[in-house]
């Protein structure tokens, strides 16, 4: 491929029109010309080598986008849920998919974040959801910490819309009285669930005996006659958690006084998360029901709690040894599991909507962030490319994927799924704004996991950010990056160079399990680079065009000259 692979495919891309590729069989609603023109301002445009399947199901994957946003009562649009979920829920729709859509059409996910305080109830409680007939108020159904994915849509987009965010803000604060109020009534700190659906999680083996909705209707209450309930949930208690250490930030952030308070909430709702749900033994967490029992089912309950940021590096480390990388619990062929497949219970049915077994897309877009946060770039990437390679053959967009052959399962046009696709490219071989005010320009190409079919033999991505267009292309040999129709900097490919907004480089990353080897050539200039997986080598002085590269672990606290890091955890198999 080399120079003409490069050019080749660069040329594909710069051709490229978003709104003609997307609205060439027409458009249906009276919101989708205005939606699909502020997806095309984000400058976002992805081509691949010709006859790519992967650029036609992105496309594709762009155009159903479209149907998932709808006019709400007020003529704004909103994310929708998607197939046959009419409607916006506050367990994905609004937070987790809005957190992801932010990055290419962030009015709609900031519309889609304010429902659940336009609709918060008189007493606290915020809808679980939110439709047509209006909001509904039956269940809480957390999993993604709201507070989370509202602060990282607001520092991804220039911290400007104070108001918002003080909105938000305060909606939030009156759910977590409403919480502390109703859903702790065993007094131990933990937040207790009431039904299968407070956790959505539908037919998951968690809940069986268990009915799927509150006491008559009424959140606040259990149904009296049941042996078990209420439960304490590790994930309701982790998202509270989560939910405390973020309005801390976003406290600070207004100027309000409530930051310390806060910080200490969270403190004792992880103290109570781990004296009551964590079995040490195990090295799980578990649901604890009303006499006291584990109720020991190796569920997704563990990726959730994890990507509240329960847990330091080494907890993580030995998580992903145990469990998350085991391919005998949740590492299937294409992970990750909703059940551990060594529990007899585990169904890898993905026919229907049900959490008993197999592969949700709302478990796949809510994992980058712990991988991520624990620096284990390299490991994530194992769950990316086998994900890339199913979406090559996605026609629906479904909810959930066969973990054992990736074929797609129950429903149709799901938001989730297409925004699974949307930020599993960014990350792969794309261009990735951050809350950090990083840019990150991953050197990676989708690998042919699945019967030798090639998803693409080179890529190329563009995105603008404050007003530059940036553009990444990606072969074998290479990854080179262009500003302004420029070519200003190139980098080996299996890394990921880390920039300001602005495209000066701070930093690479070893995005691969081998050790890379190459130059980063950047200003006239060529650096040796030799990176094993997830070391980071950070740039002294690179924001000012300074001092040469020096090379840093990933850890805090490393010093600037040492090559430690966290390493690469390695799948295991018992």
């Amino acid at each position: 491929m080399g120079e003409m692979g490069e050019m080749g495919v660069l040329e594909r891309l710069r051709k490229i029109d978003v709104v003609s590729a997307v609205s060439g069989e027409g458009l249906h609603k009276s919101t989708d010309q205005a939606v699909l023109e502020e997806f095309a301002a984000s400058g976002v445009k992805f081509a691949a080598s010709e006859g790519s399947p992967l650029e036609r199901v992105y496309y594709a994957g762009v155009r159903k986008l479209l149907d998932c946003i709808v006019p709400s009562v007020s003529g704004v649009p909103v994310l929708h849920e998607g197939g046959v979920y009419l409607g916006t829920w506050v367990e994905s729709t609004g937070t987790i998919n809005a957190e992801l859509l932010s990055r290419f059409v962030p009015s709609v996910a900031q519309a889609t974040f304010a429902l659940f305080a336009d609709y918060q109830r008189s007493d606290g409680l915020m809808p679980y959801k939110v439709t047509g007939a209006g909001p509904a108020y039956r269940q809480i159904q957390m999993v993604t910490p709201l507070a989370r994915s509202v602060w990282n849509h607001y520092r991804v987009n220039g911290r400007t819309d104070r108001a918002f965010l003080d909105k938000m803000y305060r909606a939030m604060e009156r759910h977590d009285a409403w919480l502390a109020a109703f859903r702790d009534t065993r007094g131990t700190g933990c937040v207790e669930a009431f039904c299968t659906f407070d956790t959505g999680h539908d037919l998951s083996p968690r809940f069986w005996h268990i009915p799927d909705t509150p006491h008559l209707g009424d959140p606040r209450r259990y149904d009296p006659d049941s042996p078990v309930l209420p439960l304490l949930a590790p994930d309701l208690t982790a998202n509270v958690y989560c939910q405390r250490r973020y309005l801390s930030d976003i406290a600070a952030e207004l100027g309000a006084a409530a930051g310390p308070e806060w910080t200490a909430k969270a403190a004792a709702s992880l103290s109570s998360l781990m004296a009551h749900c964590f079995d040490a033994e195990d090295g799980f967490f578990y649901d604890v029901d009303a006499s006291g029992q584990f109720v020991r089912i190796q569920s997704d309950v563990l990726l959730r709690v994890l990507a509240c940021e329960v847990g330091d590096g080494a907890f993580f480390a030995a998580s992903l040894r145990r469990y998350l990388l085991n391919s005998r619990k949740f590492f299937a062929k294409y992970p990750f599991t909703s059940i551990a497949m060594d529990d007899p219970r585990f169904d890898p049915s993905s026919a229907y909507n049900t959490w008993a077994g197999t592969t949700n897309f709302l478990s796949l877009i809510r994992t980058p962030h712990v991988f991520e946060h624990h620096g284990r770039f390299v490991e994530l990437t194992w769950v990316l490319q086998p994900i890339l390679s199913a979406m090559v053959r996605m026609e629906r967009f479904a909810q959930c994927l066969s973990p054992w052959t990736g074929e797609e399962g129950f429903t149709e046009t799901y938001s989730p799924a297409i925004l699974c696709l949307l930020d599993y490219v960014e990350r792969l071989c794309g261009i990735l704004p951050t809350p950090e005010e990083e840019l990150w320009f991953t050197g990676l190409l989708p690998y042919s996991m699945d019967h030798g079919e090639v998803p693409a033999e080179e890529t190329a991505y563009a995105r603008t950010v404050d007003g530059m267009s940036f553009e990444l292309v990606n072969t074998r040999e290479s990854s080179t990056v262009y500003r302004n129709g420029e070519r200003y900097c190139r980098f080996p490919y299996g890394t990921r160079l880390v920039t300001t907004r602005r495209g000066e480089p701070k930093a690479l990353v070893g995005m691969s399990v081998r050790t890379v080897e190459g130059l980063l050539e950047y200003e006239g200039r060529a650096y040796p680079v030799r990176l094993g997986g997830n070391e980071v080598w950070r740039m002294a002085g690179a924001a000012s065009g300074g001092a040469e590269p020096t090379r840093q672990a990933g850890q805090a606290g490393a010093s600037a000259d040492t090559l430690t890091g966290p390493g690469v955890v390695r799948p295991t198999y018992h």
